[in-house]
């Protein structure tokens, strides 16, 4: 049985699914992820342009790097994996998609129910008098300096992304960890889940008697913990799943899973940003 195969009974068996995506999910899109060889963080320091204390600093230098990202993350494409799980929800196989991506191809490709766990490019936000301004508005400022400033009172806006120091939106990690508790099946998408708090969110499934599938091109902490495995990308795999249960040809409920989860189970060690 192929791995998409596998992967279809495991969601007919478990799910609806809850899905947890990371940069491996839009990497297809051509979008670069960030820890991996060649990947963002092999050429800047994280904290000089992507940190709260950047900003608050130079806020300036922030924009002169996060502008040009914004450009790729503009021009971006959701692949048929975002398409994939559209598809998937609105067939009732997928219940939410907690994401940590910030590029809004998830909603883009018609995913109804999206928790975006790091900020959305869709949002900028002025931290001086808490007023937000559009994509479109910031994109249209873009053209003519370095910075967007803010509408109502002039001060550099701030993008609306989770940067290295901040704390992740509580209502929704509060609604992912809720999900990740209820689900039968967590479907963890590109992936390398050592990003705290984010990486914690298996335990959530694991601990609730909830298995997990993990569908990325690395090995992740958790894969000696998950019921399958799938070392392909992610976009391929999602499109045949799909295909293989809107034509009904799910594949027969596994009995065994493909790898096992020890017992007790312990967390892996976490990995801070």
């Amino acid at each position: 049985m192929s791995a998409a195969a596998e992967l279809a009974s495991l969601i007919r068996e478990r799910g609806p699914a809850v899905v947890l995506s990371g940069a491996g999910m839009s990497t297809e899109s051509g979008i670069p992820d960030f820890r991996s060889a060649g990947g963002l963080w092999q050429e800047v320091d994280p904290y000089a342009v992507a940190s709260i204390d950047a900003f608050n600093r130079d806020p300036l230098r922030v924009w002169r790097w996060y502008g040009q990202r914004i450009g790729v993350l503009v021009a971006a494409e959701p692949n048929e994996g975002h398409l994939a799980l559209a598809r998937l929800e609105h067939a009732g196989h997928v219940r939410a998609v907690a994401t940590q991506n910030i590029d809004a191809l998830h909603p883009r490709a018609g995913s109804e129910d999206v928790i975006e766990l790091h900020g959305s490019i869709r949002r900028f936000e002025c931290l001086s008098c808490g007023a937000h301004e559009t994509l479109d508005g910031v994109l249209e400022q873009l053209r003519e300096r370095e910075a967007p400033v803010c509408p109502v009172c002039g001060a550099v806006l701030k993008p609306g992304v989770v940067m290295f120091g901040e704390l992740l939106p509580l209502d929704a990690m509060a609604r992912a960890e809720r999900l990740c508790r209820e689900t039968g099946l967590l479907l963890v998408l590109g992936s390398s889940l050592e990003v705290w708090p984010v990486a914690g969110l298996p335990d959530e499934t694991l601990r609730t008697g909830g298995s997990l599938a993990i569908v990325n091109l690395g090995e992740t902490p958790y894969d000696d913990a998950a019921a399958l495995v799938v070392h392909e990308r992610t976009a391929a795999v999602l499109a045949e799943v799909a295909a293989l249960l809107a034509s009904g040809a799910g594949g027969t409920p596994q009995t065994e899973p493909h790898r096992g989860m020890t017992a007790p189970w312990s967390p892996p060690g976490r990995t801070t940003t």
